[in-house]
């Protein structure tokens, strides 16, 4: 912005709009999940258990899996699907650097190799020709992260576990529900592996995870796994972890995972939204809107765009300074993060990564974010890049009417 040119008019001290709000989410389950919890006080059984067992059989059915196996973390959820997977000390694994610090956090703590390859600018996801050129003899297997709630492109990627005889490991904590051609995350891969952060699509009250399979060798090892190698009786045929799922966690999710796909329908509802006023305020040639590939179902997990121009930091302010919650996921590509330093990667090997990095902003996307907070934050987008706002935005009813029209 040029000195002394008026930004748009836009209210910068109007109601707060947060970027997620788990107290609006709760409000309207409150009886449900305070029955599930008094469930397990009265039961007295607080770790795995009934509950646990009737989660993962819901979540395996939910998944399009045959079997689910509950854990303490999204990132505990890795580190055994790689163990079971057969994934050795020094071995490579093939992963995204463009993800949540755990994708490849979970490879280094087995003592493995995170290999790290660049993105498709479209969906932030793997791009399998970059993942062909990283496999060597040492490669174990291959970890596709669905990030912000799509699938990654897995057709290339099953040709190419097939020719090498590489395992698939999914690390789908963004992604439950989310469809690669009608199938289900969860089952795309050797293993499954999702999150049940709170604020994640179906969060627990706490942390929690939970990993699927369609192969009944590698469920029961990862069961075992979960509890310290144990088979039954104090019989440890192997090292193992303590990663168990607790029962107050598996209740809570039941009850959430019975509205999880109204809460989908809600977060795309509101994509649509930002997208027909994103466009209508002419805003796509500096906030650039996600893709849906087709054959996807994308659950948003994060409605993330991209803010070209080198305008992100200038936009983010003015958010701030309008009470408007975002986000950036995420700041620096796994490859530049110091720990990985010993990977020797450096900036500019990974461009679509490190690209992605500078320009993405994520928006509030929650499904109970009412639309006059979805109209304050475009508006609040058009404050911070000069533009006039095209108000009043239309209500549903007038666009229904335009479309029949």
């Amino acid at each position: 912005m040029s000195a002394g040119t008026p930004r748009a008019s836009a209210e910068v001290s109007g109601t707060p709009v947060p970027f997620i709000d788990l107290v609006a989410q709760y409000a309207t389950i409150r009886e449900e999940v305070r029955a599930a919890v008094d469930r397990c006080f009265e039961s007295q059984t607080f770790i795995l258990g009934d509950e646990v067992v009737q989660l993962e059989k819901e979540i395996a059915a939910y998944c399009g899996a045959k079997h689910a196996i509950g854990c303490a973390s999204g990132t505990d959820a890795l580190i055994l699907a790689l163990l079971a997977a057969g994934v050795q000390p020094g071995d490579e694994v093939i992963t995204s650097p463009f993800t949540f610090f755990a994708s490849a956090g979970a490879i280094h703590r087995i003592g493995a190799v995170p290999v790290l390859v660049d993105i498709d600018p479209v969906s932030f996801n793997l791009d399998p020709r970059c993942v062909e050129v990283a496999i060597t003899s040492r490669t174990a297997a291959i970890m596709p992260v669905h990030i912000f709630g799509q699938c990654a492109e897995m057709e290339p990627l099953w040709k190419l576990a097939s020719a090498y005889d590489l395992p698939i490991i999914e690390d789908s904590a963004q992604a439950i529900g989310a469809e690669y051609r009608g199938e289900r995350t969860g089952a795309l891969g050797k293993i499954g592996c999702f999150s049940f952060f709170p604020t994640k699509n179906l969060g627990g009250a706490g942390d929690g995870g939970i990993m699927t399979t369609q192969d009944d060798d590698l469920a029961a090892r990862l069961r075992r796994l979960r509890v310290h190698g144990d088979t039954g009786g104090y019989n440890h045929v192997e090292v193992g972890f303590n990663s168990r799922l607790d029962a107050l966690q598996a209740a809570v999710l039941r009850v959430k995972l019975r509205h999880l796909d109204n809460w989908t329908a809600g977060r795309t509802a509101n994509a649509e939204r930002y997208a027909e006023l994103i466009r209508s305020n002419g805003l796509e040639d500096v906030v650039m809107l996600p893709t849906t590939l087709p054959d996807r179902r994308h659950v948003f997990n994060q409605f993330t765009t991209r803010v070209t121009g080198g305008r992100r930091a200038e936009v983010m302010q003015s958010l701030k300074e309008q009470k408007i919650g975002c986000m950036v996921y995420y700041p620096i590509p796994l490859h530049l993060q110091k720990c990985f330093a010993y990977l020797g990667y450096k900036p500019g090997d990974l461009p679509e990564a490190e690209r992605a990095a500078d320009e993405v902003l994520s928006l509030p996307i929650y499904a109970e974010l009412p639309p006059a907070h979805l109209e304050r934050v475009v508006a609040g987008l058009c404050h911070a890049l000069d533009r006039q706002a095209t108000l009043p935005f239309p209500s549903a009813a007038e666009r229904q009417a335009r479309k029949a029209a």
